[in-house]
């Protein structure tokens, strides 16, 4: 085994020995890849928005937590379009409505203490309309806010928006969650069956009618076949599903926002399919994943083919949920070029710090993921990465997951640095960590069918790692 100093490559494949990697000598991108993640913020173009504002109330609305102000909405999006574009401003007060369709040139803006609530009556968010569920496209109900095929938009401002979403509506269509919920014929099981065959059958995407009794709950912002989007500044609460979820996108700005829904699949923020992203200086406090970056689900990720790329998360706070920064399980378009940076995670309530999820179903995969600066106080696991999700091996589309690199992370409290379960057809490759300080980490690592892993000056429990058999269990 090749030896340097505080340094080694290992090649670990379960059934094989432990034999040395000879030929690659490690090379590391320099500062963990912060040339690359400002080349994103700097192409990152902003929208423009015409300098014209159009307040909802001289269209009609009240912000009195009772009347129903969607046409007054309606018609100040529909006003400002006609003029070139502008800022749809809600002032401070309770304003309901149902769906908000944004169009190209305006930006929605919440004053501070405006609070825009979206009436939980699934009715309303019909006729259906062209999106992505879980990964697969179909005609399903409204996101709450949404945008398709739109160039300049925004959402911004202090205020608030709620979905509304609880243990009575629109959580319930999740099935058993938590030990509660509806009846089966109330939830969405049947209909997501259903729509996995049809895309796997090849039914066009427009035949896929998964709205009026498919219970498949809408998410709250979806921006759709976009250019130039920002999200900035506002608090999203009770989320019916994912909260923000751009959908083949380019150049998607998310600043400033925080997401708060603790209910099922409450994922904080999903770019998918998208290219050159920025999530920068949010807070998540979510029932699912706090990031996580998709590409599409199987069959139908295939057909799309097109990855989620150059994708910077910098700034963030992570609290409760079940991954950090999430790559999967939706990535059959494969994922590119993801940049985390100066982040912060801790919860009792937070399972993962960085997560990759897929399986053979899958295919795709995660290529040149740099992690640096980052501090998490508790976790349950530090690094995950999971052939195994769902239907594992059960598939002939084996995941490529490869060149990840962390450092300068520092963890209080884990129960476990690392749970790297790969293929032995298929295993991760070329995982690198660097300048690790791990204070408490309760129980051992696992790690099935890595290839080529590198330590530099990490330290676990007070103790140098200078090999991955250091962390394995033990048999």
């Amino acid at each position: 085994m090749v030896l340097y100093p505080r340094r080694e490559f290992v090649k670990l494949l379960t059934g094989a020995s432990l034999a040395p990697f000879w030929l690659t000598v490690p090379r590391f991108s320099r500062a963990g890849g912060r040339d690359e993640a400002e080349a994103i913020r700097a192409r990152i173009q902003p929208p423009v928005i015409p300098d014209r504002r159009f307040d909802v109330t001289d269209f009609g609305a009240v912000g009195d937590g009772q009347r129903d102000c969607s046409e007054a909405i309606a018609s100040a999006i529909a006003a400002a379009s006609a003029a070139g574009g502008g800022r749809v401003v809600v002032p401070a007060g309770d304003f309901l409505t149902g769906p908000v369709h944004l169009q190209s040139r305006i930006e929605l803006h919440l004053e501070k203490a405006a609070h825009l609530v979206f009436i939980p009556e699934p009715e309303r968010y019909l006729p259906a309309v062209f999106t992505r569920w879980e990964g697969l496209e179909l005609m399903g109900y409204s996101p709450l806010i949404y945008a398709y095929g739109q160039t300049d938009v925004a959402i911004t401002g202090e205020g608030t928006l709620d979905g509304s979403a609880n243990d009575t509506t629109w959580w319930p269509w999740k099935g058993k969650w938590k030990g509660k919920f509806a009846e089966e014929k109330l939830t969405q099981h049947a209909a997501r069956t259903r729509l996995m065959e049809d895309a796997e059958a090849g039914v066009p995407p427009s035949e896929r009618h998964y709205a009026e009794g498919a219970y498949l709950r809408p998410p709250f912002v979806q921006t759709y076949r976009c250019q130039r989007v920002l999200i900035e500044g506002v608090t999203i609460i009770n989320s019916p599903f994912w909260l923000i979820h751009p959908v083949l996108c380019e150049n998607v700005t998310v600043r400033g926002v925080t997401c708060h829904s603790k209910g099922p699949n409450s994922d904080g923020c999903d770019p998918e399919s998208c290219r050159d992203v920025l999530i920068e200086d949010c807070v998540f406090d979510t029932g699912d994943d706090c990031i996580a970056i998709k590409s599409g689900r199987n069959a139908d990720g295939r057909r799309v083919g097109v990855p989620s790329e150059n994708i910077l998360v910098s700034g963030c706070e992570m609290k409760a949920g079940h991954g950090g920064v999430v790559m999967g399980s939706e990535l059959s378009g494969g994922i590119r070029n993801v940049f985390v940076e100066h982040c912060r995670m801790s919860s009792p309530d937070l399972l993962r710090g960085i997560r990759i999820k897929t399986n053979a179903q899958r295919g795709g995969g995660v290529e040149h993921l740099r992690v640096r600066d980052v501090d998490i106080g508790t976790v349950r696991d530090l690094l995950v990465v999971n052939f195994h999700y769902e239907e594992g091996a059960n598939g002939p589309h084996a995941p490529l997951v490869k060149d990840i690199e962390i450092r300068d992370l520092r963890c209080a409290s884990a129960e476990r640095v690392m749970d790297l379960r790969g293929f032995a057809h298929a295993p991760i490759r070329d995982v690198r960590l660097v300048n690790i300080d791990v204070e408490r980490a309760a129980k051992p690592s696992r790690v099935e069918h890595v290839a080529e892993m590198f330590f530099d000056d990490v330290n676990v429990n007070g103790q140098a790692v200078t090999r991955a058999e250091d962390l394995l269990e033990q048999s």
